[in-house]
């Protein structure tokens, strides 16, 4: 039977067989994997890695990771943590529990980073407002921190992670994969080469939200289920009972954890425009939605955001859509095809033509097709990616920074989320003026408050 450790330990592991204590958790057992054989790599070239949340994107954090070395893993929820041990196997040959047998098991991050002083790295797979707190622990440890998109909960984090992580000297990264993918890095170039001409609108979209928003809290406090730690789930949001309606899943269309459609495909959809366009900051958002309330994040909504010119590159107007409303069809577009891809997609009008690409960067193609045949591609400039994980691995190896380091995520994330900003003062403002130097909203003194996350006592960052 599986031991239990009030301290925030849920597991027995070998070492603890071997008789390890916390002041001898530095000791690390080297799993047979790096010992010899196929694929062999000395211990020295292996990275110790811990892993916050194994469930939904922390299972393909995970299988990203694995060929490294993983000492401990985290979660809140037990019942995930079985399960991701008994699945794993089956879903990530050739990879077996065999790497993670050695782990030691934590349901409390913080316990975790206390005890395991031999970890290099660590990678945070938890909802929203989580991820700055678990990556803030880490990162004043000196750790190197992977954290899935959004960077952060609020913009006021974005920028605190971003300068901790410069000081410290690690190395960062956000998980948007399609960064990293070669869709992009096409589109990229061919935005630079002038393939559409001077770009002054974007339009973005998504399928999201594919969760319940635009609703109230619940008003019934069902009990917590066996093996499930609700307080450390909760972790620096405002206290509240428990509920199905916000875990596991679901949590992202609440205020208090997630940040909803736009956090969620943000990340993904306006990476492309804010690397080929060098965006930086806005001048001003303007939001408008279904019914907005203070639980949940609207059912949907419409974003307007103006960028001013960059050098020769003139104003951009980058508009998103979610939760069904479309961007105008380009008269280019040749009819009966379809704009993006399921998920949703991004057009860029030029000058002198559309470019579309899907989800994540994919399949960038110039609008018409006719105009693609007749489009002679420039050299590939950029340098070409391993994938999001292994970039980041490799920097940590070798030198260097990964491609949506902090430096670049940081940016990123602040610029969506003040889309939600906008959204939460709609019915009293048109739109927010933002001084990024200040990080300050200019017309609307009440709305700095938003910038910010509350954070119960023993969270902060």
């Amino acid at each position: 039977m599986e031991k239990q450790d009030p301290s925030g330990n849920n597991g027995i592991s070998r070492r603890q067989f071997l008789g390890a204590t916390a002041a001898a958790a530095a000791f690390i057992i080297v799993p047979r994997h790096v010992l010899g054989g196929p694929g062999y790599k000395p211990p020295s070239d292996t990275l110790n890695i811990a892993c916050i949340g194994v469930g939904g994107k922390g299972t393909s954090d995970i299988a990203a990771v694995a060929h490294e070395n993983i000492v401990a893993l985290c979660d809140v929820d037990e019942r995930i943590m079985a399960k991701f041990l008994k699945a794993y196997p089956e879903r990530v040959e050739p990879v077996t529990t065999e790497r993670f047998r050695d782990a030691m098991k934590y349901r409390d991050f913080r316990r975790m980073l206390e005890l395991e002083k031999g970890i290099d790295a660590v990678t945070v797979s938890t909802p929203d407002h989580t991820h700055a707190a678990a990556a803030m622990a880490a990162i004043q440890l000196g750790k190197h921190v992977f954290v899935q998109k959004p960077l952060t909960h609020s913009i006021f984090e974005a920028r605190t992670l971003a300068k901790a992580a410069a000081d410290a000297g690690i190395v960062s990264q956000m998980g948007n994969q399609g960064h990293s993918w070669e869709g992009t890095r096409l589109l990229v170039e061919w935005i630079r080469d002038g393939a559409i001409g001077p770009v002054r609108e974007v339009h973005v979209w998504t399928n999201r939200p594919i969760w319940p928003q635009g609703i109230d809290r619940p008003k019934e406090t069902p009990p917590v289920p066996p093996k499930f730690h609700w307080d450390l789930w909760l972790g620096p949001a405002p206290y509240r009972p428990y509920h199905p309606a916000y875990a596991p899943f679901k949590w992202r269309g609440w205020r208090d954890f997630g940040t909803g459609a736009l956090g969620d495909m943000g990340a993904h959809l306006m990476d492309q425009p804010f690397w080929a366009l060098d965006l930086g900051y806005p001048e001003w958002v303007e939001g408008t939605s279904t019914p907005f309330n203070s639980e949940t994040w609207p059912e949907s909504s419409v974003i307007r955001y103006q960028f001013p010119a960059r050098g020769e590159q003139p104003p951009v107007q980058l508009t998103w859509y979610d939760g069904g409303n479309m961007p105008p069809r380009p008269e280019q577009m040749e009819p009966g095809r379809r704009m993006g891809d399921s998920s949703g997609g991004v057009l860029f009008i030029g000058d002198k033509g559309v470019l579309m690409c899907g989800t994540y960067g994919r399949n960038p193609r110039l609008v018409p097709e006719t105009a693609m045949r007749a489009y002679k591609r420039p050299p590939k400039t950029l340098p070409r990616s391993p994938g999001i994980h292994q970039e980041w691995i490799d920097a940590i190896k070798n030198g260097g920074k990964s491609s949506t380091d902090f430096s670049y995520s940081a940016r990123l994330t602040e610029v969506m989320l003040l889309g939600n900003v906008a959204l939460a003062v709609q019915e009293k403002h048109s739109k927010i003026y933002y001084d990024a130097e200040k990080m300050e909203i200019t017309n609307v003194p009440e709305a700095n408050a938003l910038l910010k996350s509350e954070y119960r006592e023993g969270w902060t960052l």
